[in-house]
Parts: structure tokens; C-alpha cells; sequence
């Protein structure tokens, strides 16, 4: 999986001779007869897989639609009728394992485009209809659109990349205005979580604002809330409205006035805490009141008492970590600046001297180099690290894994910054300066640095800057403690994630999956002793003191096993339905997922905080396949009621525990995979 995920390039081959090839194998098929042309096929997909993975593949193929289809690529297929095609599903064949799935859709959405733009007069539907149906697909595959990837994606491997490629080509010749606002509402369910990383969010507003300064681009009603996105990165306060550049910016602030200032200050805080997003002017404006108008900062930053009692004690720590980290490149860093403050984290001992540290931390070679790849030469990477640093800090639910394989990794720095926050600098100060970092597993020490290899083959660049730096080394820690364990009986995770997660990971272990068969086991015990460790009823109404490291199996949204997948378990508590509810921490890129069988993944409007997932108790339970508790602590099995446990349980076979009673297989189960 690892050595073929998407971001790989592919290989290098001579496009017009492929392009050939499929020519051939095309020519092939519509010479073949109708019983014949079944043994023809494999070859035209697998050239056009390759076709597809090239820059100009789309196009290629889109081309060469209507021969596809008359030679008869669709025959006996559901794509053999396109007025009769459904939106929605495009979304399972797109993140489909089977590369041929993958490559027919494919085929499918091209045609159609080719349909829409009068190339392919085709008798049973019309361009206005096959424009409609790629507008809704657009809509639906927003995600593939802008390159977020998740589980499914990272499972397909290359195949991601040929889906991509198409939503993306089809937006290209559509037109981004027919999903405004599809776009537009997905950018506030990503915002409303606060990840750390928004660049991906921040193509989406700019997309929107180039089509709504595109006086071609006819949006008709569309766009309507899309002022509020817009300005929060262009233009948040009265005077950069316009959206002037920072060089006229910075002058414009030097004739200010004391009430003009302080206009600025509250509407570019106002502007960051509603959105989660930060104005590259939010940064020149405070580098400009720092040297005589400090006293404004409270107000730059939106804090309350709270955070203004924390800044006015560390004072000068503040100022440093603006002036060496905050640029207009690097504005994000305000906004875990001023939740840095709301925590208070700063009154713990450790933490301002680590910050001091960080401030003045020199980078190794490798360090520098990654930061640089993936972020540009300007600032310098120790700024752009700086502000990695101050968003976990201030964000510890905003981290996410990438498209990497890391959810271990990914989970671990979110647990150390929410829980654990001078470990977390250390093991920072460790990576960038040092380029290994030693932890210890059972008393024996274990670098990153003479590990044989983690669970990524490799650590793409989209990320954060402390998952950048930091994440290679865990990763490979992590799987040389896999590596150590891996002549035990039973599960990795049970010696492994107390080790690497630290103390507060209970060193009680429960799993519901036997490893040897992949069979469910003690699914009843299970489900028993969560409820008497974690829901208030039955535990003595004890809420979780640390985060939990947990286990889940990942379905889609047609409840069909996707794989394991790292998540923590931070509190249980009652919805404002009084609903008992689970709130929880999942790496993942995008945490609002359906995962069939109606349990669909809630980020807001259920008691959330920001960067939390929860789900009901019960449906939580279905989808858990291990979790740490403390043995000290251990209830009795709970007396849970009969339907609720044969809820639960039902829950699991119609999903991911399909096959797997009383036969199956378990793929990679002794493996630490992310």
C-alpha cells in the first residue's frame, strides 16, 4: 500500500507511444465480436491506466470517448445506459481498490464531458443533461477535487491520482461556478473542525473569488455566502477591504490613528475567530503595533481574560515568538498564538523555557530541507516552524496525517500537545535540531535514526511543519517497536502504544478480533467491559482524565471494511439531545465520514468542541476494535440491557465484521498500519 500512494510520480514513458498502443488495443476490441471482445478488454484498461496517469491522459481519452464507447466498453456493464447513471455512486467507484472500477468511471465522466462540450452527439443523452450530471458529481467529489485525500484514497494507492486527475480535468472545462456553492458549504464543514492545515481550504476560497472576479463566469444565484470566506483572507478590516497588497497595507498603518488602530485590531480578530483563517494583513498588523502599540495585541488576538492575563506574564516570550515566526507568509501562526494563551499552557513550568528554545532552535541540514520543500525559502523554516509549533499547541485536535499512513503518528503529537505539551516541544527540538529522536521501549532506547524503515515508505510534504519534521522519526520508531514485539502472541498495539504514547496510555488492552484468523472474538465481552470502563452509567459517572488511544475499523459509507485506523478516545458525555455520546480525535484529514449503516461521523452541532468527531455510544461501539484502559481501575463486565448489546452487535456484522464469523481473514492485522 505504502509504495503506492498518491503523490508517487509516475514513471517516466513516451506518451504519444502509449497513446498508440491504446489505439491498437482499441482497434482490437472493435474488430472482435461480440463473444470475443470480453478477452480484449483487460488490455485496453491497463494501457488506459497508464494513459491516465500521464499529465495529458484525460484529454487523451475524453478524445477517443465515442470510439470507447461503440467499440464496446460499457457492454453488460451499469455504464452501458448513462441517462440512467447516479451521482452518488461515482463517489464508491472512484475510491475503488479495482483498478479497472476506477478506470471505467473514468472512462464514463470523460464521455459524458465529451457529450457536454458538443464533441459526442450521443443518442441517449443530451449535452445540457450530461452537463447537469457532472456538475452534480463535481459537487459530490469535492474532496477528490482539491486533492483531500482519506482512507479510502490512501488505500488506492496510484488509483487516487487517476481519480483526481479526472474530477479535476472535468472542473477545469466545466467550471468551477457550477459548484460554488457545494463548495461553499464544504469549505464551513472543514472550517468548523479547525484543522491546522488550511492551504487546501484556501485554494477553495480563492477558486471562488477568482470566479467571482471572472465576469465570464456566469454564477448566477451561487456565491452568496461566499463574502464572508473571501474577506477573511483579502480583506477583514476597513482598510485592506480592497485587498491592496501588504506593501500598501504597512503604509496605510503608519497615518493611522488610535481609533484606527484599534478598528483594525478588533476586526481582524473578529474576522480569525469566526473563520479558523487568518489574513496574511492580520500579521503585518501586528509586526507593526509591537514596537509602541503593543497594548493593542489583547485586542489583535481576540483574548479573553484569560489569555490576556497569560500574555501580559509572558510578555516578552510573545513578542520573540511574533518576531520570529509570525510573517504575512505565516499568519496561520496568530490563531494558534492566541488559543496557545486561552489554554494557560504557558503557567506550566516546563513549557515557556521550551518555548524560548524553540525561538532560538537551530535547524539540522534535513530539517531545513523538508521545510523548504514543502513551504518556499521565505521566511526562514525556523519561522515556518515556529508557527507549526504555536498552531499544535493552540490546536491540538487540528493535526492531521496527510496522505501518509501515520494516524500513529499523527494521533501521538495530537495527545502530547492536548496532554503532554513540554514532550511535545522536546520531541520537536529533538527532530529539527538533532535529526533522531531516541524513546525507550520496556528500558531499551530506540532511534529513529538506525531504524530500518517506518510504516510509510515515504512522508509526503503535506502537512504541518512539526508533523513535517517530526513525523518521519515517529514513524520509524513506531515500527521498530513493532518490530520487537513482533514474536508475541497476539496484537502489536498492546505492548506497542503504551510505550510510544507515553504514561497516561492505560496498559489494559481489549480486542474483539482473534489476530491468528481474523475471526470476532468475545465480541460480547468486549462491548461489556468498554461500557463498565467508559460510559458514565456504568463506570460511577467517571469521566476520562487523559486521552485514550483506541482502535477503529473504518467502513465506507456502504459499510464495507476499508481497514484499521488510530483514533483517541477524549471524553464520553451527553449530547444536548441527552444522547450519550463519545467525542473523539481522529487524524484523519477530514473527520466527518459516513460510514454506512446510518452511523455517520458528526463534527458540529452535537456538543462538539472544534477538531472533535463524536458519534453515539452505541454506534461508536460498533466500528471499536481495540482500546486501553487502566488495569487498577477495571469495573465489572456491565449489566448492559440485552437490545442495546444486540444492537451493537448486529451493528458490527452488517458492517465490518461481515465474514468474519465464524470464517475470514484478517489482512495486515499484525501489522501497525495508519
Amino acid at each position: 500500500m505504502n509504495d503506492n500512494q498518491p503523490g508517487s510520480a509516475a514513471p517516466a514513458v513516451n506518451f504519444d507511444k502509449l497513446v498508440q498502443r491504446l489505439d491498437d488495443a482499441i482497434q482490437a476490441l472493435e474488430e472482435s465480436r461480440p463473444f470475443a471482445k470480453a478477452g480484449k478488454l483487460p488490455r485496453v484498461f491497463d494501457i488506459a491506466r497508464r494513459v491516465l496517469l500521464q499529465p495529458d491522459g484525460c484529454q487523451a481519452i475524453e478524445e477517443r470517448a465515442e470510439r470507447l464507447e461503440l467499440a464496446g466498453v460499457y457492454l453488460g456493464t451499469d455504464w452501458a445506459e448513462p441517462a440512467i447513471l447516479l451521482p452518488s455512486l461515482t463517489t464508491h467507484s472512484l475510491q475503488s481498490q479495482n483498478a479497472d472500477t476506477v478506470v471505467i468511471e473514468a472512462f464514463s465522466e470523460l464521455r459524458l464531458l465529451a457529450v457536454a462540450r458538443g464533441n459526442y452527439l450521443h443518442p441517449s443523452v443530451s449535452a445540457e443533461q450530461a452537463h447537469h450530471y457532472l456538475t452534480q458529481v463535481l459537487a459530490i467529489n469535492l474532496g477528490l477535487l482539491f486533492g483531500m485525500t482519506g482512507e479510502a484514497e490512501r488505500e488506492q494507492g496510484k488509483l487516487a491520482l487517476i481519480s483526481q486527475s479526472v474530477v479535476q480535468y472535468v472542473a477545469h472545462h466545466i467550471g468551477y461556478e457550477h459548484v460554488i456553492d457545494s463548495l461553499i458549504e464544504e469549505i464551513w464543514r472543514i472550517l468548523q473542525q479547525r484543522p491546522i492545515q488550511v492551504s487546501d481550504v484556501r485554494k477553495m476560497i480563492t477558486q471562488i473569488a477568482i470566479c467571482r472576479a471572472d465576469p465570464e463566469a456566469d454564477l448566477g444565484g451561487a456565491g452568496r455566502g461566499a463574502d464572508r470566506l473571501i474577506s477573511s483572507l483579502y480583506g477583514p478590516t476597513r482598510a485592506c477591504s480592497e485587498d491592496p497588497g501588504v506593501v500598501v497595507y504597512e503604509q496605510r498603518l503608519e497615518s493611522m490613528d488610535a481609533q484606527a488602530l484599534q478598528n483594525e485590531a478588533t476586526g481582524f480578530a473578529r474576522s480569525m475567530h469566526d473563520t479558523g483563517l487568518v489574513s496574511p494583513y492580520h500579521a503585518s498588523f501586528v509586526r507593526f503595533i509591537l514596537s509602541d502599540q503593543d497594548t493593542l495585541l489583547t485586542e489583535a488576538l481576540g483574548l479573553s481574560s484569560t489569555g490576556r492575563d497569560c500574555l501580559l506574564c509572558y510578555r516578552e516570550l510573545v513578542h520573540t515568538l511574533i518576531q520570529e515566526g509570525i510573517y504575512p507568509e505565516t499568519a496561520q501562526g496568530l490563531y494558534g498564538l492566541a488559543l496557545l494563551l486561552e489554554r494557560g499552557i504557558l503557567y506550566q513550568p516546563p513549557v515557556a523555557p521550551a518555548l524560548w528554545r524553540q525561538a532560538r532552535l537551530s535547524l539540522c541540514p534535513h530539517a531545513r530541507e523538508r521545510l523548504q520543500l514543502a513551504y518556499g525559502y521565505h521566511p526562514q523554516p525556523a519561522a515556518w516552524l515556529i508557527q507549526g509549533v504555536l498552531n499544535m499547541l493552540g490546536q491540538p485536535l487540528g493535526v492531521g496525517q496527510g496522505n501518509n499512513p501515520t494516524c500513529q503518528s499523527a494521533r501521538a503529537l495530537s495527545m502530547w500537545a492536548y496532554n503532554d505539551p513540554d514532550y511535545l516541544l522536546q520531541m520537536v527540538a529533538w527532530a529539527a535540531r538533532d535529526n533522531e529522536i531516541i524513546m525507550h521501549f520496556e528500558g531499551k532506547p530506540v532511534s529513529s535514526a538506525r531504524s530500518q524503515g517506518g510504516v510509510a515508505s515515504e512522508v509526503t510534504l503535506d502537512l504541518d511543519p512539526v508533523s513535517l519534521v517530526v513525523v518521519p522519526h515517529l514513524d520509524r520508531i513506531y515500527a521498530e517497536m513493532g518490530r520487537m514485539v513482533a514474536e508475541r502472541e497476539g496484537d502489536p498495539h498492546r505492548w506497542v502504544n503504551p510505550e510510544f504514547h507515553g504514561w497516561s496510555a492505560g496498559r489494559g488492552f481489549a480486542i474483539n478480533v482473534d489476530v491468528e484468523t481474523g475471526n470476532l472474538a468475545d465480541l460480547e465481552g468486549f462491548i461489556r467491559h468498554f461500557y463498565a470502563s467508559y460510559h458514565p452509567f456504568y463506570n460511577g459517572n467517571q469521566p476520562l482524565i487523559h486521552p485514550q488511544p483506541a482502535g477503529i475499523a473504518v467502513t465506507d459509507s456502504a459499510a464495507r471494511f476499508i481497514g484499521w485506523h488510530a483514533i483517541t478516545l477524549l471524553r464520553v458525555a451527553l449530547d444536548p439531545e441527552n444522547q450519550m455520546r463519545v467525542y473523539f480525535f481522529n487524524p484523519n484529514n477530514d473527520s466527518g465520514q459516513n460510514w454506512g449503516d446510518d452511523v455517520k461521523v458528526s463534527t458540529s452541532g452535537n456538543g462538539e468542541r472544534f477538531g472533535e468527531s463524536s458519534l453515539p455510544f452505541e454506534q461508536f461501539t460498533s466500528r471499536l476494535y481495540i482500546y486501553h484502559f487502566d488495569p487498577l481501575e477495571r469495573g465489572e463486565p456491565a449489566d448492559v440491557g440485552e437490545d442495546e448489546l444486540r444492537r451493537v452487535i448486529e451493528g458490527v456484522h452488517r458492517s465490518w465484521g461481515d465474514g468474519r464469523v465464524p470464517t475470514g481473514s484478517l489482512e495486515a492485522e499484525g501489522s501497525l498500519s495508519g
